[in-house]
């Protein structure tokens, strides 16, 4: 599939599992940089494939965020047609899907005040150092 092009319409992502979703922002990411590198070279003959890409990574990691919350529906596994199975094997039910939203927590934030310090925006500290003269 070809990135940046009417392919990768939100309607079509729908019909993506989550896998595949991962696969094509790990190749949208890699087409930026290669597109970067022949703009800084000065190799580059479409400018505006930057920014049809940029969009692309942004569309897709909207719908990776709108499955985790919930909003968006993960699509139902495609069922494969079942090989003729051997009568000693009984299948297993279907087990429950797990909650899309619901995050396990990081492991390296044991003390709540590293989960807020990492929330909170970065400045830049104050000179003492007067810039007058």
């Amino acid at each position: 599939m070809a990135i940046g092009t009417k392919e990768l319409a939100p309607a079509e992502l729908d019909t993506f599992e989550d896998q595949r979703l991962v696969e094509e922002l790990r190749k949208a990411k890699e087409e930026l940089f290669n597109l970067r590198f022949q703009s800084a070279t000065g190799q580059l003959e479409s400018h505006g494939r930057i920014r049809a890409v940029k969009r692309d990574i942004a569309r897709l990691y909207t719908v990776i965020r709108e499955r985790e919350l919930g909003i968006r529906a993960t699509p139902a596994p495609a069922e494969v047609p079942a090989k003729k199975a051997s009568k000693s094997k009984a299948k297993k039910p279907a087990s429950t899907p797990r909650p899309t939203g619901a995050r396990p927590a990081p492991a390296d934030t044991a003390s709540p005040a590293a989960a807020t310090s990492s929330a909170t925006r970065w400045t830049r500290p104050s000179s003492s150092r007067s810039r007058t003269g």
